[in-house]
């Protein structure tokens, strides 16, 4: 009896706005690619909230890292562009959780850039640790 894989349950989409500026791009005004993976960090951030992420390290010492990441650029982002950080994601475990992202360009009909990244809960020992229930039943409202 083979049973096909479940999909996990992501959580609703979140959007978070960012202006392109000069700084940001190469010399042909096209966003330089490293770039892309600080403003899914930003995102991630405004989904679970700076206050809160600080309050995890000052109470319980308690962070998240970069374990994966998969990113494809599928069209470029211009000086002046105002994107659409889309972000989604779900618990794999009560270590790890897994964020699917997309960079969407004014009027774009498809993803400028789809990232895949996959963060784990360290404590200040840069060890595994799992997440606090409560940081889950929050991060779950958005369910």
């Amino acid at each position: 009896m083979s049973h096909a894989p479940v999909e996990p349950k992501y959580s609703l989409v979140h959007s978070f706005a960012v202006q392109i500026y000069y700084e940001d791009t190469d010399f042909s005004g096209v966003v330089y690619h490293p770039n892309f993976l600080k403003y899914f960090e930003r995102a991630r951030e405004h989904v679970i909230g700076a206050d809160v992420l600080s309050q995890l390290w000052q109470q319980q010492q308690l962070g998240f890292a970069v374990y994966r990441s998969d990113m494809l650029c599928h069209d470029g982002v211009e000086f002046a562009d105002i994107i659409d950080v889309r972000t989604q994601f779900y618990f794999e475990s009560k270590y790890r959780t897994v964020w699917k992202q997309e960079i969407w360009r004014p009027n774009a009909k498809k993803p400028a850039v789809t990232a895949t990244i996959e963060m784990v809960c360290m404590n200040k020992k840069r060890q595994l640790a799992p997440m606090p229930a409560e940081l889950i039943a929050y991060l779950s409202r958005g369910f």
